[in-house]
């Protein structure tokens, strides 16, 4: 199955071409009865009638002369409702089927809007159609940027959902590649004796599936002497959990392992649509962790790019093994900045839940940045610290480092500490260990794939730009 390149926005949200649409107002409580005493009699009335208090997400339709005449949707007594996507997330569901809007007022916000709005009318539909056509809304203006975001959550989302069988390792480098082509950046993959010999441990992870792993590279000249930032994601295609074999309710959502590479990818596309002053070079390392004869195994010492040696404590701690090359071959190209995304561990999730991506950095200031980016655009995120003295727990006694702890503790700290091997200590580095996945149907969140972080990141890598600019670093 092939994934097309990320469309510039979604189905659901249109142009502003004057196509006729009907008005949404979007009311407070405080503003409902100075509202209401703009409406006619009979739709002020009504609306009364209805029950409609403007409680937060409470929505009520206005009859018309032709029927109906618009909606109103309730923010309850927050201000900071109006600009919270979520509260718009349902509106293209709950509207009804076949009609289009426009904002109307002073209300709503634009952004929020038309980005809740889009997230709100995705649907995975690959292999069964979507039970409606959700109503959909004119773009307004000022809110393009937030239109082609929804666009590149969409396929983000599609790339998580699409099932394993139909999205390998070669499938999600293709996928990669016809974003780079459409956004205007170069591709290459590396695979076969050239994987081998440039990322071994990317390679003996992936040794064990027919579907042969591989290295997607993307590169940008956004800016010739702008500073590079390198991204690296985790694209594992589907984890059995090697020969250390999960059981089957730990298998049930493996597709989304590959979570942390559509992430980065949509990231990419978002830096490049918005043409931030720098270099961009993404690395997505693209396998599948399968059981056979080929298979690595337990106590295997693996060697990695770097030229550090890992012992095998556990095939199922493959990730790390996976971006621990591509971390290796980032930190050679002199960036200003990595980062890495990946669905690494369960640990994180059970520090904090599915919704909280955890990350880790070994530049504090960096961490705050996204955090408070996180906070700022409803994509939150929450720093974890890298506890140095447990770095002795991954000490092996044949190999340089196991890929496991001796100890059943702290298995996101763990994760991220073995990263940070493969990173120089004087390069701003960001690890985010994240869910990329939507437990039940939420307003704009709907179940399956999500991309997690996206928003925060980008929002992050564009505020730590400029503080680095401001404080005459010449790097960046």
């Amino acid at each position: 199955m092939m994934i097309p390149a990320p469309p510039s926005r979604p189905s659901a949200l249109l142009p502003a071409d004057g196509q006729a649409s009907l008005p949404l107002h979007a009311i407070g409580q405080e503003g409902l009865e100075g509202f209401a005493a703009t409406l006619d009699l009979a739709a002020a009335a009504f609306l009364r009638a209805s029950g409609f208090k403007a409680k937060p997400g409470q929505l009520a339709l206005l009859p018309g002369p032709d029927g109906l005449s618009g909606a109103v949707l309730g923010l309850g007594d927050a201000p900071a409702a109006r600009a919270e996507p979520w509260t718009y997330g349902d509106l293209p569901r709950n509207l009804p089927e076949g009609t289009v809007w426009h904002l109307e007022g002073e209300g709503p916000d634009p952004a929020a809007a038309t980005l809740g709005w889009g997230l709100g009318a995705y649907a995975y539909t690959a292999f069964k159609p979507a039970k409606r056509e959700p109503a959909r809304l004119v773009t307004p203006p000022g809110a393009e940027e937030a239109a082609s975001t929804a666009a590149l959550i969409h396929w983000v989302r599609d790339l998580i959902n699409t099932p394993a069988a139909d999205l390998g390792p070669a499938e999600l480098l293709a996928a990669a590649r016809a974003m780079a082509e459409a956004e205007g950046a170069s591709f290459e993959a590396i695979e076969g004796d050239a994987l081998r010999e440039g990322f071994p441990a990317l390679a003996a992870v992936g040794g064990g599936s027919p579907r042969a792993p591989g290295v997607g590279i993307l590169r940008w000249e956004g800016a010739a002497n702008g500073p590079l930032l390198a991204l690296c994601g985790k694209g594992v295609c589907f984890d059995t959990g090697g020969l250390d074999l999960k059981p089957s309710a730990g298998m049930l959502r493996m597709k989304k392992d590959m979570g942390g590479a559509a992430v980065v990818l949509g990231l990419a596309a978002r830096i490049i649509r918005a043409r931030l002053p720098l270099r961009l070079l993404v690395l997505v390392g693209a396998v599948e962790n399968s059981v056979s004869g080929e298979a690595f195994r337990p106590m295997d010492v693996l060697r990695t790019r770097k030229g550090l040696t890992v012992e095998v404590g556990n095939t199922d701690a493959e990730g790390r093994l996976v971006l621990a090359d591509l971390l290796a071959f980032a930190a050679e190209q002199s960036p200003a900045l990595i980062l890495d995304c990946a669905t690494l561990t369960g640990a994180a999730r059970v520090a904090l839940g599915p919704d909280l991506p955890a990350i880790f950095s070994n530049d504090d200031a960096l961490a705050r940045v996204v955090q408070h980016a996180g906070d700022a655009h409803h994509d939150a995120v929450w720093h974890l610290p890298l506890r140095r003295s447990y770095d002795s727990w991954l000490d092996s006694t044949i190999a340089d480092l196991n890929n496991v702890a001796s100890r059943p503790m702290a298995g996101a700290v763990i994760a991220a500490l073995f990263l940070n091997r493969f990173v120089p200590a004087a390069t701003p580095w960001l690890h985010v260990d994240l869910y990329a996945w939507n437990d039940a149907n939420r307003p704009g969140r709907p179940e399956g794939g999500e991309a997690q972080a996206l928003r925060a990141l980008h929002a992050g890598i564009s505020e730590w730009l400029f503080q680095q600019k401001s404080a005459g670093d010449e790097t960046v």
